[in-house]
């Protein structure tokens, strides 16, 4: 029959990104179906053509839609929004309305998601590609919400109505098995486009007897949850069928979350913390390492010349370095106000307290922890004297372990007195007394004592790699990776912070770097040597990202599944380790940890091009040799 022409508008305003740059596998490996994203300037979502609602999820972060001419889309409110329970959103339409392209579906407050969930970035998906013979994406950056055309389909002539209206129960079933089977299910509930489960033994689960059901687009674990993508409209059905096959009783979201941290052990619920802390502040670091990376190729002799800096052979370019520079420090002058923040966040504190506990510890009237060292020995450090007992009076610039504890402190000193305090008198007691108790033991016992076991560990990790680089490096290159699929990795980025803190730089962070490099080289042989159009596309987006920074999608959606790519990238970035460990390559900060990473390399920048050839040459070649034999068979 006829191709139907449907043009479909952009459901809200703000500016282009690619599915590739969503944080979320379910969407940037396209499991959900092809799309696009927007990062939203306001919080007015509407209709994006003339249909009718298929589905809004009671949390109201999601809308599905049907065109007249078939079109299935659906507009994903930012990331993780489920967990806000609806707060920050308001539907204006409900499941079966009639809409007109224009009419206001869903507005939520900007702010509030940007500070709660994990982004505020939206995935408008075409959750039924297969019906279309063609999709064309818009070339334009920005869009504004409902009058810019976002995409151009040609839908196919309608012919005899799928017949699938029931079997649900049967893909209900499959699934059931493919998981472990009922005694395998602790607690399992659904979202928008998964089902969510909580397993008693995750070992069970059978992916590959899972995936190869048609009913299921993707699967991946997540926060001690097993996810299983299925599709918006769909999940419900899959999920109430499952509910009545079975017999499992239906389940929160937040029972899934309960039962899945309840498999955690101390250690993982240790780094989750770290991991919950520190992500929130990466995007400050990172930025502040990709200017201080400027500043070097401006300030830093033998790059362009010789024997000469850029501002040295051109002096009118050294204001310019000199502002970048003070903008690129400033996140890690303040850091302790930055972790202060996410630290009493985290633990269920006040953070605008943790900001202020924070920029106590750097307050200019202490002196710089920058300047301790050369202070103990000239026996110059200043003090306070509290009744006869000497405390040092110095600044926690650059240290982690201080304020992490202090913000622990911090947390439970006033959500204790919040308990104790009436609600009239809570504003006058409760954050000054908190404040200052904190304040008085971090000066007094837990500054000096974290201090110090900071400055141990960083003193032991010098005199480790120092001793034994080539050793150092090869081991941390090789775990790396592995690191990253138990998110341990998280704990490193607080290693990495505190080592620029004490020392100036790190020997970490350059490894790390050429190990994100390495999975995305082993995944672009996967690319070369495929044939598979999906695999082709995945491996090619994954790759891109890898280099970019973020492996996830690369180690999970391709390396892992065949094994030998995941193995060659560990051995390439285990062979760049030591090598550039052996030359003494350091970083000043912490930037992008793929390709542009070279930015933030202060030392030996011609050995780390070397360790990036390795990790390129290396996996790919390895990877290519083997999938070539193994991967179209």
């Amino acid at each position: 029959m006829k191709n139907l022409k449907e043009l479909i508008y952009a459901p809200l305003s703000g500016e282009i990104k690619q599915l590739s740059d969503v944080p979320d596998p379910t969407f940037a490996e396209k499991m959900m179906g092809d799309g696009l994203a927007i990062e939203p300037s306001d919080g007015k979502v509407v209709a994006p053509f003339d249909g009718k609602i298929v589905q809004i999820f009671p949390t109201k972060h999601a809308v599905g839609l049907e065109s007249t001419n078939g079109v299935e889309v659906l507009i994903h409110i930012g990331l993780e929004t489920v967990s806000l329970d609806g707060e920050g959103f308001e539907a204006h339409v409900k499941q079966g309305d009639q809409v007109k392209a224009g009419d206001p579906l869903v507005t939520f407050d900007l702010e509030y998601i940007r500070e709660k969930a994990k982004s505020t970035i939206t995935p408008i998906i075409i959750t039924n590609g297969d019906a279309l013979s063609s999709l064309e994406k818009t070339n334009e950056n920005v869009v504004v919400g409902g009058k810019s055309t976002l995409f151009t389909a040609m839908v196919q002539g309608k012919a005899e109505e799928n017949s699938k209206k029931s079997g649900y129960e049967k893909d209900a079933i499959d699934i059931v098995e493919a998981v472990g089977g009922k005694e395998n299910i602790n607690v399992f509930t659904h979202c928008v486009t998964r089902l969510r489960f909580a397993l008693a033994d995750q070992d069970k689960v059978d992916k590959d007897a899972l995936e190869d059901l048609d009913i299921v687009k993707g699967s991946f674990l997540s926060s001690g949850q097993f996810q299983v993508v299925i599709g918006q409209g769909t999940v419900d059905k899959v999920y109430a069928a499952m509910v009545k096959e079975t017999g499992l009783e239906e389940g929160s979201k937040d029972d899934v979350k309960a039962a899945s941290a309840q498999k955690q052990n101390p250690l993982q619920r240790g780094i989750k913390t770290l991991a919950d802390i520190f992500i929130p502040i990466l995007p400050a670091i990172v930025t502040a390492g990709l200017l201080l990376g400027i500043n070097n190729i401006l300030v830093n002799a033998g790059i362009f010349y010789e024997d000469q800096s850029i501002i040295e052979a051109h002096p009118e370019w050294s204001g310019i370095a000199s502002m970048i520079n003070i903008i690129a420090n400033t996140a890690f002058t303040f850091l302790p106000a930055l972790i202060g923040w996410a630290a009493v966040k985290r633990f269920g504190g006040n953070p605008l307290l943790g900001i202020v506990l924070g920029l106590i510890m750097v307050h200019p009237d202490l002196l710089n922890a920058w300047a301790y060292g050369d202070a103990l020995k000239e026996g110059t450090i200043p003090t306070w004297n509290l009744f006869g007992f000497e405390i040092e009076k110095i600044g926690y610039q650059g240290q982690v372990l201080p304020v992490l504890f202090a913000s622990w402190v911090l947390a439970k000193i006033e959500l204790f007195l919040k308990r104790k305090v009436i609600d009239s008198l809570q504003l006058l007691i409760v954050a000054p007394i908190a404040l200052l108790v904190t304040g008085f033991l971090t000066f007094i016992f837990i500054g000096p004592v974290m201090f110090a076991i900071g400055n141990a560990i960083t003193d032991g990790l010098v005199m480790m790699f120092d001793s034994f680089p080539i050793i150092g490096g090869l081991v941390y290159g090789a775990i790396y990776a592995p690191l990253v699929i138990t998110g341990m990795h998280h704990t490193f980025l607080a290693v990495d912070i505190q080592l620029i803190g004490s020392t100036g730089t790190t020997f970490l962070w350059p490894i790390l770097a050429l190990s994100n490099i390495a999975q995305g080289a082993a995944v672009f042989a996967i690319w070369v040597a495929a044939k598979n159009d999906k695999l082709k596309g995945l491996s090619l987006t994954s790759g891109i990202s890898a280099w970019l920074g973020i492996t996830e999608p690369a180690m999970f959606g391709v390396n892992l599944r065949y094994k030998y790519p995941f193995v060659a990238a560990v051995i390439g970035s285990s062979i760049a380790g030591a090598f550039i460990t052996m030359q003494g390559v350091t970083a000043e900060s912490i930037g992008i940890g793929g390709v542009p990473g070279f930015l933030s390399i202060d030392s030996s920048i011609a050995a780390f091009f070397i360790g990036m050839g390795i990790v390129i040459v290396i996996p790919f070649l390895v990877t290519y040799l083997i999938a070539i034999r193994k991967i179209n068979k």
